[in-house]
């Protein structure tokens, strides 16, 4: 009886899904199957009302290329189809008229036998105008952060069994730590008290790679925040949470290379979507991969008059590791799928600027297109890339303006001052002789020539990269604020790496990665010191935060810092001055070397034109009447102003 009730099921069973397939393939042939999801469409909507009206769609679905696109919308039109190497790639050009009303559409593939598939796909009407969209300047303070380990507000996400990398350990610095969206939106309040006016968190898009996932720059879904991170819409939140607080979200972004579990690895549209490609389909084969093509790193080849070409090509096509591949941007359709993604994160998120990852290795033609692509539609925003590079002349080659013999034009605003950063860690920590000490940062600012508009360089002391100041500095509070102090009086866009307010250190190991981004004291339940309170801190690390917060918050309303003229005058006797003039304001910075007690001539400023005048310390409130000399009394800095 049982097994006759078991091969009656079978047969009911059998019969079912036989009339089901059945069903399935009629209506198949039939053309009425339509809304089955595709693997992939991207960018997954789009805007209205970009100067560019055309849009290029990735669509990614099994033998999709075999399929014919279709699209009836007002104000919307297909102008070309473009089919790949791999039949799952279709990449379709659109044109969007200037009239075009927000709304969905239906996009049908449809095929030779009959059948078709539909995907539902969304124009939004931008939030705001292009003009309104408006980038970082000298008149903002930047606070780097790298994400897993700045707080950890959701335990819930920490570990996620659909993703690759499972570790979670503290006490390992290159294992994942925990932290997340939500807990830099909980330190919104902490940062912007300190006087900081914009956000610029390390990526925090999905990265799937099976180990060192933490910091973000193997990005394996362009657009995709990381689960562990959290969701889209906590992005958003933090967005807005600066936008309250009248801060800006700057989106680090990396157009040079994915990581090598991205999506994309498994199936690659063309022949030429990354450099070194053959040799990586010859692995998918036969599991024997091994990069032949790393880059040289000899960056230098994008601006050498006698550059090989076979130097140049080491520099752009060469991987940078194993786990990331090198993304080949003249391939035109990669080229528009890099634009495009920055442009829906701005409108998406409403950046207040981006920040481009190594920026001296992807092709730097398409840089310059990429560059000027976002600026065409954001007049007013702002972009800054990583040349790390100590020579000013290499980082000035990169800035928009900047008169290169070979023509190049950039299209880049802003680029980052390692040259300024290394001569303030060497200058402040050198004895003082002719060529040591405080003339190297003298010497440094006199080469703001190199620059088209030195007030638009970023200007940093340590970084989720460089060493950590402190242990830079011996763990001399007095040189922190020396430095510091110092960085923040130039003309230049400051950024200040998350715990550098409070003399976080890598002493145990200097510039170990997984040390200079130790986790944040209070960003985690049960941690005996928090930074955010001052509960634990020492009274050293305390005074610190309460010498950054002073100046930062003065900086915000200077006149003279933000908008002045600069003017310095060469280190004498262990001295130097750099002052900041505008019309209603005179900043004075002092960074004196001296163990013992010495007395300032101060006829050799002569020209500042400040004699009688009452200046105040900005940091301890004290008077000062500028007349024949000063008398500096211990080794330190001092700033004063004419701001009474």
């Amino acid at each position: 009886m049982n097994i006759f009730r078991n091969s009656l099921l079978v047969v009911i069973c059998l019969s079912f899904f036989s009339c089901n397939k059945e069903t399935t393939e009629q209506k198949v042939s039939e053309g009425i199957i339509s809304n089955i999801s595709l693997e992939r469409v991207e960018p997954p909507n789009w805007f209205i009302g970009f100067k560019d009206t055309s849009l290029q769609l990735l669509v990614k679905e099994d033998n999709i290329g075999a399929a014919t696109p279709k699209i009836t919308y007002n104000g919307v039109s297909i102008t070309k189809v473009n089919k790949a190497k791999s039949p799952n790639y279709l990449f379709i050009d659109l044109e969007i008229s200037t009239t075009t009303k927000p709304g969905k559409f239906d996009i049908s593939f449809n095929y030779d036998d009959g059948s078709k598939k539909t995907h539902t796909y969304e124009l939004k009407l931008r939030e705001k105008s292009a003009e309104s969209y408006e980038g970082f300047d000298n008149s903002d303070a930047i606070y780097l952060i790298t994400p897993d380990r700045f707080t950890n507000a959701d335990e819930s996400n920490d570990r996620l069994p659909n993703l690759k990398d499972q570790s979670l350990d503290r006490t390992d610095g290159y294992k994942r730590h925990g932290g997340d969206l939500q807990g830099i939106i909980n330190g919104v309040d902490y940062i912007s008290d300190l006087g900081f006016t914009a956000v610029w968190p390390t990526p925090v898009l999905t990265n799937d790679m099976p180990q060192g996932s933490y910091h973000g720059y193997a990005i394996t879904d362009y657009y995709q925040v990381d689960p562990r991170f959290g969701t889209l819409e906590d992005y958003k939140n933090l967005s807005k949470k600066l936008k309250d607080k009248g801060m800006k979200l700057i989106m680090d972004q990396v157009a040079n290379h994915c990581g090598l579990e991205h999506w994309w690895m498994k199936d690659l549209p063309f022949n030429d979507w990354v450099n070194d490609q053959k040799n990586y389909e010859d692995y998918i084969d036969n599991w024997t991969y091994k990069v032949t093509k790393f880059s040289n790193h000899r960056r230098t080849t994008n601006q050498d008059l006698y550059a090989s070409k076979s130097d140049r090509k080491g520099n752009n096509e060469g991987w940078f590791v194993e786990g990331m591949p090198d993304l080949n941007q003249r391939n035109p359709f990669l080229a528009k799928y890099i634009i495009q993604n920055s442009i829906w994160w701005i409108e998406t998120l409403g950046l207040g600027g981006i920040r481009q990852d190594t920026y001296p290795y992807p092709d730097k033609d398409f840089m310059s297109d990429w560059a000027g692509a976002i600026m065409k539609e954001y007049p007013n925003f702002s972009i800054v890339g990583e040349e790390w590079s100590y020579n000013p002349l290499l980082v000035g080659y990169w800035q928009k303006g900047s008169k290169n013999k070979d023509g190049y034009e950039s299209n880049l605003k802003s680029t980052m001052d390692f040259p300024m950063q290394k001569a303030i860690i060497e200058g402040v920590n050198e004895n003082e002789t002719w060529g040591t000490g405080l003339v190297k940062i003298y010497e440094a600012l006199a080469n703001d020539f190199s620059y088209a508009t030195p007030e638009d360089i970023m200007i940093f002391l340590d970084n989720h990269d460089e060493g950590r100041m402190f242990t830079a500095l011996n763990e001399d509070a007095t040189k922190a604020k020396m430095a510091l102090s110092y960085m923040l009086m130039l003309p230049r866009i400051p950024q200040i790496y998350y715990g550098t307010e409070f003399l976080m250190d890598d002493t145990s190991n200097h510039g170990d990665h997984g040390l200079i981004r130790t986790d944040f004291p209070g960003g985690w339940k049960g941690d005996k010191i928090n930074a955010f309170t001052g509960v634990g801190l020492s009274s050293e690390k305390k005074e610190m935060q309460s010498f950054v917060k002073t100046i930062l918050n003065y900086r915000k309303n200077s006149e003279a810092i933000i908008h002045g003229k600069t003017l310095h005058f060469a280190p004498l006797d262990g001295v130097y001055m750099l002052f900041r003039i505008s019309e209603n304001e005179t900043v004075v910075h002092i960074i004196n070397k001296n163990n013992q007690p010495i007395t300032v001539d101060l006829g050799r400023f002569k020209e500042v034109g400040l004699d009688g005048k009452t200046l105040n310390n900005i940091v301890t409130g004290e008077d000062f009447i500028w007349n024949n000399t000063l008398e500096l009394t211990q080794k330190g800095s001092l700033i004063f102003s004419t701001k009474i």
